[in-house]
């Protein structure tokens, strides 16, 4: 993965000559940590914010932008803005490859669907972004329950009460409340998040130096923290939580340096090492937990055993690096996305070429999430497209969710009622929710 930041890139030039009052940014490569304000009370900051910016299901049935934005007070349209977006958008490539080789084998797919109705959009958090190629910086635990990046800062929003936490402030000194003979926590200060997670009450986030930290939710204060590697070249690419074939939770890692840590999640002892061929940007664990999906700085995908790290097989077809994988619940079906452009589904059962290839609409695809039931599939790019797919359908059937702003990451609800979607903007950036729909389920019931 290259070792820089996100406000080093400019995916887009932003700079329309009819543009006024600095009405909008959108899309400049802006999910930056801003020091100035990185020690800033949280909690007076949202106090004092007022929701008008904050767009309600009503406000947008009744015409209002569902992010606030008031094209009516600009010189062009929605639809002209987005026109110029996707004819100036420069999706950010590591291997060069031909538009056909690309758009071949990509499914037909009918957009138009709509499986989540807009809920809601808040400013009153931001999500922001350290690396414009890591991009799981949103997770929910509940349908009202979503935790983000807002600077130094994990916060919590809840939905329901509109009102946001502070959980981590890593600008400052974190402490591991750990200590036990051999214990490798240590004192960590001035992080930047780069990846997190959040499942069963622990929350696991990685740095950009290498950083690992974790803390349990409903506890005070940080439990583990620590320096995974001295390599100057360690970034935290991704972690994981997760079950393995004997139930225990284990925590994951996977860093720049080409290893994979396996951690206790009791005492965070390291358990196992793997080390890959290249840099590991993304891993997930199956979910009976006997295997491992690798991703890097590759073309190809690996599929090792859980245990020993043993490369059971490659997977072969993606043009480019990868950055993003998930498991179908069943266990069947591996989806990881790819600078490419593409989702990839792989049988697990028959690995000699994927099974589908889904296409975005403008640049890579950074995030894949999976639904707990299973239904839909769901894949961001790295700005203004989320992707939602009926599996059901034979992910012929698909949601296109439209809107502008770089994406810090998506998540469905356990219970699968929400998506949750991350924005990153100077001006615009928010957090917004998208419902269920039952009416679809409604008629399926009819006919």
């Amino acid at each position: 993965m290259e070792q820089f930041q996100i406000h080093e890139l400019e995916y887009f030039d932003d700079d329309f000559s009819d543009f006024g009052e600095d009405d909008i940014s959108l899309g400049n490569g802006n999910g930056f940590i801003d020091d100035e304000s990185m020690d800033s009370d949280f909690e007076d900051e949202f106090e004092n914010r007022k929701s008008k910016n904050d767009t309600s299901a009503s406000q947008a049935r009744k015409g209002k932008d569902i992010q606030g934005i008031p094209w009516e007070r600009l010189s062009f349209t929605r639809e002209k803005y987005r026109e110029s977006r996707l004819k100036q958008y420069k999706n950010y490539e590591n291997l060069s490859r031909s538009r056909e080789d690309r758009d071949k084998n990509c499914k037909e797919v009918e957009k138009g669907h709509n499986f989540y109705d807009f809920q809601f959009n808040t400013r009153l958090v931001k999500s922001t972004i350290v690396h414009f190629q890591l991009r799981n910086l949103v997770w929910s635990t509940s349908k009202h329950d979503v935790y983000l990046m807002q600077n130094y800062s994990v916060m919590h929003w809840s939905s329901l009460q509109k009102k946001s936490t502070e959980v981590i402030n890593v600008a400052k000194s974190i402490s591991p409340s750990l200590r036990y003979p051999g214990c490798l926590a240590q004192p960590l200060s001035r992080v930047q998040i780069s990846t997190m997670t959040v499942k069963d009450n622990l929350l696991v986030a990685g740095g950009f130096q290498g950083e690992f930290i974790c803390k349990y939710i409903n506890q005070p204060g940080v439990t583990f923290c620590a320096k995974l590697s001295n390599d100057e070249n360690a970034i935290t690419n991704a972690v994981d939580i997760f079950y393995d074939a004997s139930g225990a939770m284990r925590v994951m890692s996977a860093n720049n340096d080409a290893q994979v840590r396996v951690m206790d999640a009791a005492n965070f002892a390291c358990l196992s090492r793997f080390t890959f061929p290249w840099s590991v940007n993304n891993t997930s664990v199956s979910p009976n937990g006997k295997m491992l999906a690798v991703l890097g700085d590759s073309r190809d995908c690996l599929i090792a055993d859980m245990q020993s790290g043993k490369i059971l097989s490659t997977l072969s077809g993606h043009l480019d690096y990868s950055f993003a994988s998930a498991w179908h619940p069943d266990g069947h079906i591996l989806a990881t996305g790819n600078q490419d452009k593409t989702c990839r589904l792989w049988d697990i059962r028959n690995l000699s070429e994927s099974l589908v290839v889904l296409k975005g609409r403008m640049g890579a695809i950074r995030t894949i999430r999976f639904t707990s039931d299973g239904q839909f599939l769901a894949m961001a790019e790295p700005a203004d497209f989320v992707h939602v797919f009926d599996t059901r359908s034979g992910y012929v059937k698909a949601q296109e969710i439209d809107l502008f702003g770089e994406i810090a990451g998506i998540s469905f609800s356990p219970d699968t009622e929400a998506l949750f979607i991350g924005v990153s903007d100077r001006k615009y950036g928010s957090l917004m929710e998208f419902k269920r729909s039952r009416y679809n389920h409604y008629m399926d019931c009819l006919f």
